[in-house]
């Protein structure tokens, strides 16, 4: 995007719908609302209408993304900045999955998710952003070809899921890791088909991964093909390799 063009004004997202220039203001998320049990006993009365707005976000994303082809979804930190190296690598990652022939899904935000996207839209690839409603206005980026906004996180977490063939978490933040334990929880109870877990960057990740290895495995908590479940590294044709032997291997049985 040209640094001399007018700026689009911020964003609010409400589910599907975005907002722009709204003069209203909300302190809370349907997210938050939802989960919050304190408050007006009237909220009671109006819990089966809000199955209803859950029930509809999942026809949408199904719905949007029902003819998406073989993707790749890719977590991140939103506070990446654009000169720092780590936007760089994301952006040289959503290029070589285009290129290797995956669509890339993020959370649609800024930072690495933004790089993602940007890589794989110049590349000439298929760019995928699924927003979440926040207290603190975010928007999609520019970047993405299909995006989809969602009120509730795990009607989110469902789309990242179930239209991805592969996981790589770029260093970030409690949402990213969110993402990737959820990930990992999925593969190991087999709720979903063994997808590989690449964890990029060995600087950044060494630490959490040695901790899982030493504490958790080694305090019997989950077995060594659990471990198995992680790839780290720190090369892109290395992650995307990952991602294509393993999609290969589920074409074998499908």
């Amino acid at each position: 995007m040209n640094e001399n063009q007018e700026q689009p004004p911020k964003e609010r997202q409400r589910g599907p719908v975005t907002l722009r220039r709204d003069r209203s203001s909300e302190s809370t998320t349907t997210d938050q609302r939802l989960l919050d049990s304190r408050g007006p006993s009237d909220w009671v009365h109006t819990d089966p209408w809000r199955v209803l707005r859950i029930q509809a976000e999942f026809v949408e994303g199904f719905g949007a993304l029902a003819e998406l082809p073989k993707a790749v979804t890719v977590f991140g930190s939103a506070r990446t900045k654009q000169d720092h190296p780590e936007y760089e690598i994301g952006r040289k990652l959503g290029g070589a999955l285009a290129e290797a022939g995956f669509a890339v899904i993020t959370g649609g935000g800024p930072g690495a998710m933004e790089a993602v996207n940007r890589g794989a839209s110049e590349a000439g690839g298929y760019s995928v952003g699924l927003g979440i409603e926040l207290p603190f206005e975010q928007g999609l980026n520019p970047w993405v070809d299909l995006g989809v906004n969602f009120r509730y996180f795990f009607a989110r977490k469902t789309m990242f899921i179930k239209y991805a063939q592969a996981f790589i978490c770029l260093p970030g933040g409690f949402g990213t890791l969110d993402e990737l334990f959820e990930a990992l929880t999925l593969v190991q109870t087999k709720k979903v088909t063994k997808f590989p877990v690449v964890l990029f960057g060995r600087s950044y990740w060494q630490g959490l991964y040695d901790w899982l290895h030493d504490s958790v495995e080694g305090g019997g908590k989950v077995g060594a093909k659990d471990m198995e479940l992680l790839h780290l590294t720190d090369d892109i044709d290395d992650a995307v390799r990952v991602v294509q032997d393993a999609y290969r291997a589920w074409e074998q049985v499908h």
